[in-house]
């Protein structure tokens, strides 16, 4: 007899996981000097720091390893020293009065989205975002038995919803996720259109998760906001990810409203336990360290100047507006409508590793492609006029 096989199970491929696969299949192949630029396999497909930990961070655990720390169990929401800190960045930030009580360490943003949706919502509700969405919001909600409702949205609302979608919205979803700056097109809403859809929400009974991993890697065009200042009834998602460069170790953190507080702290302790006890003592540490933080945020302002100047002139020049994150949304239509054949090609004939669109909006991402600038600077440079020469070439 078949067995049974669970529908979470049908989730489809996280695509730019497979991309990295191929491209680190090509790099173990690709001979000395390959490329006349001198550069090898340029890596654009991944949302990964190029650099590692901040120094202090990673010394602060040699010691405490070093001096015999035992590293066991936490409190289920995370250290209390590391919640404090937390909380007071939210003070620092964005002058937000946010108690140690309402902040939960996570198992990575990854770890937070499904705490945050089993306990705000319940199966068959519905959960808005814009398309273009970081893949895993539809992923997770649907394995959870929750519907996804998709907001299309385009070049001339800047790749974010808008206020009028919202209100078009009948019945109300019972969530609204947003991300601003925004997984694939490092776009951001505006401070009145944010607080604007904020209220909204806490009049509709609409519950916003705010995806906030990107803040820190922002580039003066548009003013950044936390929902933690703006609304009592949003779940913020933050991750040490991006900013303080530490995806590997698997740490990040929700500021919850406070009628969910027990009940993530219910879900925490019985799926995760709590997030790795090392990864905490790295992360409090990590927000001694600004300087090197900020030096890794100027290199990926040099990388992003680099190809809004140099793509335009390859033939990639419909690019989205470069707010925040460190992404480029590139309409290929003019191209290609296969933007996953048009990636295999870019690697296999360029060099580059780019993530095709259809990860992103599985109805109109066969002609976009994402492109992540937070690599070295002498590959970000070198990748407009390699570019431009496969395009020459008929890419």
């Amino acid at each position: 007899m078949a067995l049974k096989i669970g529908r979470g199970a049908a989730a489809p491929p996280f695509l730019v996981m497979d991309v990295i696969a191929a491209a680190n299949a090509r790099a173990a192949i690709l001979p000395p000097g390959a490329f006349p630029d001198g550069q090898g396999i340029i890596r654009m497909e991944v949302g990964q720091p190029g650099t590692g930990a901040p120094r202090g961070a990673a010394e602060t655990v040699v010691a405490a390893l070093e001096a015999g720390a035992p590293m066991g169990y936490t409190e289920a929401f995370g250290l209390r020293s590391l919640r404090e800190r937390i909380a007071a960045h939210y003070a620092e930030r964005y002058g937000a009065a946010v108690p140690p009580e309402r902040i939960a360490v996570t198992v990575g943003a990854s770890g937070a989205f499904p705490l945050a949706f089993l306990a705000a919502f319940d199966p068959g509700d519905a959960v808005a975002m814009a398309a273009p969405y970081y893949p895993p919001y539809v992923n997770i909600l649907t394995a959870l038995g929750m519907q996804p409702q998709i907001l299309p949205c385009d070049a001339s609302t800047r790749w974010q919803p808008t206020l009028a979608m919202l209100e078009a919205l009948d019945p109300r979803p019972a969530g609204l996720i947003l991300a601003s700056p925004c997984n694939p097109a490092g776009t951001m809403l505006p401070a009145a259109e944010f607080a604007a859809i904020a209220r909204w929400c806490e009049a509709e009974g609409v519950r916003l998760i705010s995806d906030e991993i990107y803040h820190g890697l922002t580039y003066g065009t548009v003013e950044e906001r936390s929902a933690a200042a703006l609304s009592g009834s949003a779940v913020v998602v933050n991750s040490f990810s991006k900013y303080f460069s530490m995806t590997g170790w698997r740490i990040g953190w929700l500021v919850l409203p406070e009628d969910l507080v027990r009940p993530v702290e219910c879900l925490a302790q019985n799926l995760f336990i709590n997030a790795p006890h090392v990864a905490q003592v790295a992360a409090e540490a990590a927000f001694a360290c600004r300087p090197e933080l900020e030096a890794n945020l100027a290199r990926y302002r040099r990388n992003r100047d680099a190809l809004l100047a140099g793509l335009p002139a390859a033939g990639l020049d419909r690019l989205s507006p470069a707010d925040g994150a460190f992404y480029l949304w590139a309409d290929i239509g003019h191209l290609t409508n296969d933007s996953p054949e048009f990636c295999r090609r870019l690697l296999a004939e360029a060099g580059i590793a780019a993530t095709p669109g259809v990860d992103f909006d599985a109805d109109r991402g066969s002609r976009f492609l994402r492109l992540s600038y937070c690599g070295p600077e002498a590959a970000m440079a070198a990748a407009p006029a390699r570019i431009a020469a496969f395009l020459r070439r008929g890419g």
